[in-house]
């Protein structure tokens, strides 16, 4: 594709909230007039593939302006998911630490709660693995008590829970070390679900939470929306970002 027509749909679409499938595929009529849709279908997968544009929805999309999410990875983080891989060599499980938001809070806290979620039937074997292996507070699926009483008070608590199907997850490497961690889709969507663990996150906080998180970097609306669903929290956190956050969400078609 010539660089000319990548650097215009730049320039065309750079300050627009979001663009769809139908109005690309006009701008390409401009310089391909015969252009033919599985050709047009390469096209889209060309700018995709060299990060020109992202997919935020379906047959909607967003110039690649924003950067990638690249949390850093504590050394508590690794440990747990070396001990966890090595064990558990073929298991679905994701990662990620209260500390990651920082980035985006009002508000800087020094809390480092690390949340390990895991296959359903294997939350349990991987608890008593890890409290055996490690020198770190684990907590077993927290009841409001275990929360309000031994989780606020340890200095690195580590919450292992069930991770829910299809939750969007990604991968990040440091090293000789492949981290599943979760993604900002799924980090936003916990936060909104389940505020009694993450109750000091809950208000004011949240909204400025997402609204940095939006202004940052490019989210992908079908997975946050999906796994918004699975959690039953989808309408919920949609009224949630249309009521708070209503720019975001303007001129947005979504399912």
């Amino acid at each position: 594709m010539p660089k000319i027509i990548e650097n215009k749909i730049i320039e065309v679409f750079k300050e627009r909230s979001s663009f769809d499938r139908d109005e690309l595929y006009h701008f390409y009529l401009d310089f391909e007039p015969d252009l033919k849709e599985s050709t047009f279908s390469w096209r889209i997968y060309d700018l995709k593939k060299k990060d020109i544009i992202k997919t935020i929805g379906r047959g909607l999309y967003v110039i690649s302006a924003k950067p990638k999410y690249k949390p850093v990875l504590t050394e508590n983080v690794l440990k747990i998911a070396r001990k966890t891989t090595k064990r558990f060599e073929d298991i679905t499980y994701c990662i990620w630490e209260s500390q990651w938001l920082n980035e985006f809070t009002r508000h800087q806290t020094s809390n480092q709660m690390i949340v390990v979620e895991v296959e359903k039937e294997f939350t349990e074997s991987l608890y008593y693995f890890l409290n055996d292996s490690l020198r770190m507070d684990f907590f077993l699926n927290p009841g409001e008590k275990e929360i309000e009483f031994y989780i606020s008070e340890s200095t690195v608590p580590v919450v292992i829970k069930r991770l829910v199907t299809r939750a969007p997850i990604s991968k990040l490497k440091d090293k000789k070390t492949v981290v599943p961690i979760a993604t900002l889709e799924k980090i936003m969507v916990d936060l909104f679900a389940d505020d009694n663990l993450f109750h000091f996150y809950q208000g004011s906080e949240l909204i400025y939470i997402f609204e940095r998180i939006l202004d940052r970097y490019s989210i992908n609306l079908t997975k946050l929306f999906g796994y918004a669903k699975r959690r039953k929290k989808e309408q919920e956190i949609k009224q949630f970002i249309s009521k708070h956050i209503p720019n975001f969400l303007e001129g947005i078609q979504y399912d």
